[in-house]
């Protein structure tokens, strides 16, 4: 039997051991971890309604209606009216044919490339997808092939190497740890081209892009062609949990044959898709939510050129200040720490070596007072510990 410390020892001395940090508060702007307050700049609750009270009272609503389990797989006696119900409006709202619902975007991945793909197919992947993406790729048996970030020619090139069989793109339409987005409708071309199936990740675009938050895939595709198929979270803009894919009618049946993490899995509690159908509403009603972020996205980047701070280039609520070094990285958010001041500080291998950064998210529920405070703070901090670490 392997001795599991010395591995866990030195991911601590290279600067890379992470620790799950207790929350004692709802999820919100203003929270307290460990029995501390700090204003937060580290979640992915883009619009704020992870602690909405029309959420609360649709989640209690639900509990009171369905009970709590679903007690059962989606094939079994699992499916409620209020999983149909969910899917048939975000099926509307994203004018696809049909919508199904996973229990994460991890396994709606997972189950969407096992499914449609196998040995002697070819999925070719941005070499900045997300983990559930290239898992995915290895799940399905199918040969992987990853283009240069972003880049059409490289995408171009990969297809034309896939040769024979079944070929899938996959891509985040935003780029979690990097806040850009995907050229879709140029990968759409190239896909259509080459009788490729796109896969666009949709998880940090949806709810917060697009005309009433419809997202990326509504906003530069439309409602998609037969080849497309749309995956996005739940969890995310939206505040609740879960994941769903929308496509063709003939697609969603596949998944429902054969995608093992939807067959083989409990479908999520009914109660919450029940409260998801208002977050849903309130995404539909929130271009105010957006219009303030958005208003809040280009007050930061503002302040943060204004300081000479090297922010990425996203116009999205993820805003990556790029360090360098893991243990530089770790020493400015704990510096951040110690102002009241909570973000998430990102390390390899979720990133490449080298590139360590500060993952600053923010959110409609943040005012601009609380961004001159992150501005502040931001400018006592980083001079101090990069030069401390030259």
């Amino acid at each position: 039997m392997r001795d599991l410390v010395p591995a866990l020892e030195q991911r601590r001395q290279q600067h890379l051991y992470r620790q799950r940090q207790t929350l004692d508060s709802p999820q919100g702007v203003e929270i307290c971890v460990d029995g501390e307050a700090f204003v937060s700049f580290c979640s992915n609750d883009y619009l704020g309604l992870a602690s909405h009270p029309e959420l609360v009272s649709a989640l209690v609503e639900g509990a009171q209606r369905f009970g709590v389990g679903s007690g059962a797989a989606h094939l079994i006696t699992g499916h409620s009216v209020a999983h149909q119900a969910l899917e048939e409006e975000l099926a509307e709202f994203t004018g696809q044919p049909r919508a199904l619902l996973f229990s994460t975007g991890y396994m709606a991945n997972l189950g969407v490339a096992s499914a449609l793909m196998g040995r002697g197919d070819t999925l070719v992947e941005d070499r900045l997808n997300h983990a559930s993406l290239i898992d995915a790729a290895q799940l399905s048996g199918a040969r992987l092939l990853r283009y240069r970030h972003n880049d059409m020619d490289s995408l171009q090139r990969r297809l034309a190497a896939a040769g024979q069989g079944e070929k899938l793109v996959a891509v985040d339409a935003v780029f979690s740890m990097d806040g850009d987005s995907a050229p879709l409708t140029a990968m759409q071309k190239h896909c259509r081209e080459h009788a490729a199936w796109l896969l666009v990740d949709d998880a940090h675009g949806f709810g917060v892009l697009g005309e009433q938050g419809r997202g990326s895939f509504v906003d530069q595709l439309g409602q998609g062609a037969d080849n497309t198929i749309l995956m996005a979270t739940l969890g995310k803009a939206l505040g609740t949990f879960g994941a769903f894919v929308a496509g063709s009618d003939a697609l969603v049946e596949t998944l429902i044959q054969q995608a093992r993490t939807y067959v083989y899995t409990t479908a999520t509690p009914p109660a919450l898709a029940w409260a998801t159908r208002t977050a849903l509403r309130l995404v539909r009603e929130g271009d105010h939510l957006r219009a303030h972020l958005n208003d809040l996205i280009r007050h930061f980047r503002t302040g943060a050129e204004q300081l000479g701070l090297p922010l990425m280039d996203s116009a999205t609520p993820i805003q990556p200040l790029l360090v360098g070094e893991a243990a530089t990285a770790l020493r400015l958010g704990a510096a951040l720490r110690q102002q009241g001041i909570l973000v998430g500080v990102i390390r390899p291998p979720t990133v490449p070596e080298g590139a360590a950064r500060l993952r600053i998210t923010l959110s409609a529920q943040h005012s601009p007072e609380q961004v001159d405070r992150l501005l502040d703070a931001l400018d006592a901090c980083y001079r101090e510990v990069m030069h401390a670490a030259l």
